[in-house]
């Protein structure tokens, strides 16, 4: 549903969320390991990340990515948006460049009631809510 740098990308902000509650910052091996990803690969979605505004970074020996409250009340619809674009929400389920109302794709409608829950659900979703159920293992990060 979504490509792999954004899943990556949530998993990771969740994942920084967790362990910046306190004040601390956490590092890309940290990071890497917490949410089972390639170093590499999240140290480029972490770049990519904090240009955009979505993570905030600090360098030196006390340094590592961080949320500040802003960061933890962005929702999971913003992260889509600002990694994959809109496509997810405003896309043919088919890749037919022109499908609407009036020149619908065969799934058009049904796609389109799915396409909005989903839409409704990300938006309601923010990165701090959920952090208290990674803590009490309710939910996972990696397999």
């Amino acid at each position: 549903m979504f490509s792999k740098t954004c899943e990556y990308a949530i998993r990771a902000l969740i994942f920084i969320a967790q362990k910046t509650r306190g004040g601390n910052r956490v590092g890309i091996k940290d990071i890497a390991k917490g949410i089972d990803s390639p170093e590499y690969f999240i140290a480029k979605i972490l770049q990519d990340l904090t240009k955009k505004g979505l993570v905030q970074s600090a360098k030196g020996p006390t340094g590592g990515f961080y949320l500040d409250q802003n960061d933890l009340n962005r929702s999971l619809a913003d992260i889509v948006v600002k990694v994959d674009g809109e496509r997810i929400f405003k896309g043919c389920a088919m890749g037919l460049r022109e499908c609407s109302h009036t020149h619908p794709c065969p799934v058009h409608y049904e796609f389109k009631q799915i396409r909005n829950k989903l839409k409704e659900m990300l938006e309601s979703s923010k990165i701090g809510e959920f952090v208290d159920k990674l803590d009490a293992c309710e939910i996972f990060l990696k397999k």
